[in-house]
């Protein structure tokens, strides 16, 4: 799940940025800031970079059914469904840096124009994700200098977006339970 709600945001963003810009390649990529080795990826030079940074349970949730009634009339138990919030750092990293705030300004408007996603707002949202939200993560600069230093980067012209409630069931059966046939009424005064 949560590769395809970031495969399906980069797509809508790259999308957007293309038809904004009129471009014909792709300026967007799902990418690390810097890679395992310490070293920039090339693959981010003249891109708009979307980073997962931080994933968060969400603990907040209403009652979800837990049983699905089977053809033969019994129930399989399923665990609940798990919601996410996933943390999406974007840094637009080009060489001219009013190219980059350009970027950036358009990835606001795109997600000011686009605070939630779902089958009536697109169409090509996969089919294992209802809903998308995304809402401005407000952070400090200490918070956000702590951030780059944590990664190792140079700070670069960036917005953070949580991405709201990412489902995860498994559909994996953990009991079946037997339906109910027959009753018998014995009541003893």
């Amino acid at each position: 799940m949560i590769n395809d709600s970031l495969q399906f945001t980069k797509n809508l963003l790259g999308q957007f940025l293309k038809n904004r810009f009129a471009l014909d390649d792709d300026k967007i990529v799902l990418n690390y800031i810097v890679d395992t080795s310490g070293v920039f990826p090339k693959g981010n030079q003249n891109k708009v970079v979307l980073s997962l940074i931080n994933i968060e349970k969400e603990t907040n949730q209403p009652f979800y059914v837990q049983n699905k009634k089977l053809e033969s009339g019994n129930y399989s138990h399923f665990n609940p469904v798990e919601r996410y919030n996933i943390d999406l750092l974007i840094s637009c990293n080009f060489e001219d840096y009013s190219e980059s705030l350009k970027f950036l300004d358009a990835v606001i408007n795109f997600f000011q124009i686009n605070n939630y996603l779902d089958a009536s707002s697109s169409s090509s949202i996969p089919s294992d994700l209802s809903r998308l939200e995304f809402e401005y993560e407000k952070i400090s600069y200490h918070q956000m200098h702590s951030l780059w230093t944590a990664m190792a980067a140079k700070y670069q012209p960036s917005i953070i977006y949580k991405m709201k409630l990412i489902k995860v069931q498994a559909n994996q059966m953990t009991q079946v339970i037997p339906s109910v046939t027959q009753t018998t009424n014995s009541q003893t005064l």
